[in-house]
């Protein structure tokens, strides 16, 4: 009998390293097909030790910059961008070690994104003031950047503030969820589990196209979630300080249809409010002028 369950548990073992093999062969094979199809369509700019990628689409003034949500990117914007991009010059960029961005050689601080975009926007040549748009988490790094550098900004617009007082507060249990489930992520992308299972790509469904498959491709991608762990990792002093800040720029707070649990402004319909109120701000101040 022993030897009979010894030969079931070694033929359970093989079969479970075959698995493993073919997970990470299939996650190996997608992601070089990936980085084929989805080239960064903005440029890098050194902001220290590492390069930020920065997308930036239309002309005139004021610059229009984007803060992604959660485990977000450039490419979170695809409904919003091209919109604002018709009126004014819109920006979108991927924090450290997100999409397109290099990582640090340093110990994540959530210090380090106000100075780095600071760094990113100076080394693009984008002039300030500019109006801040910050989605969910990316809300409150526009609160804390707006803080840092208040003659730098012009005007705030939050969607869905993920901060307690915020206009998505309710969507914060969403962001902690994503908090405790994103340690494991980069382990099950590498054996190709999140793939196969659309666990976090399918977020991403209902952007345009060329966003949604560059989405899609780094919410499946082990290096891109291990950074997007470490941000979240930090999550009650992000949203601490974001509550704490001082600000004395004017705000505009967008709370978007839908579910709650939705990270991305992934159709039309969540994208429209977003779209409505940064063309408002942009033309409130344009009539100040």
């Amino acid at each position: 009998m022993y030897a009979h369950v010894r030969r079931v548990a070694i033929a359970a073992g093989i079969v479970l390293v075959l698995l493993l093999l073919a997970g990470m062969t299939y996650q190996g094979v997608a992601t070089s097909r990936e980085r084929r199809d989805f080239p960064a369509p903005g440029r890098r700019v050194e902001v220290g030790d590492h390069q930020l990628h920065v997308y930036c689409s239309g002309e005139g003034r004021p610059v229009v910059v984007f803060e992604a949500p959660e485990a977000g990117m450039s490419a979170a914007w695809g409904w919003v961008q091209p919109e604002i991009a018709a009126r004014t010059q819109a920006c979108s960029y991927d924090r450290a070690g997100l999409g397109w961005s290099e990582s640090s050689d340093g110990p994540f601080q959530t210090s380090n994104i106000q100075r780095e975009l600071h760094a990113l926007l100076a080394g693009a040549g984008l002039e300030p003031p500019y109006v801040l748009v910050g989605a969910s988490l990316g809300a409150a790094y526009a609160r804390q950047f707006a803080a840092d550098y208040p003659s730098d900004v012009a005007a705030l617009v939050l969607v869905d503030d993920a901060t307690p007082d915020g206009s998505g507060s309710d969507r914060a249990s969403r962001v902690a969820t994503l908090a405790r489930f994103l340690p494991w992520a980069p382990w099950l992308a590498r054996i190709g589990v999140l793939r196969a299972s659309d666990t976090l790509a399918r977020d991403a469904n209902g952007l345009p196209p060329a966003s949604s498959g560059a989405l899609r491709a780094f919410l499946n991608r082990p290096d891109h979630l291990a950074r997007a762990a470490r941000e979240l990792a930090s999550l009650d002093t992000i949203l601490a300080d974001a509550a704490a800040a001082t600000l004395t720029v004017p705000i505009t707070e967008v709370r978007t249809p839908g579910d709650p649990a939705q990270p991305f402004l992934a159709s039309r319909e969540s994208a429209e409010p977003v779209v409505a109120a940064v063309l408002g701000v942009t033309r409130s101040l344009a009539a100040v002028k």
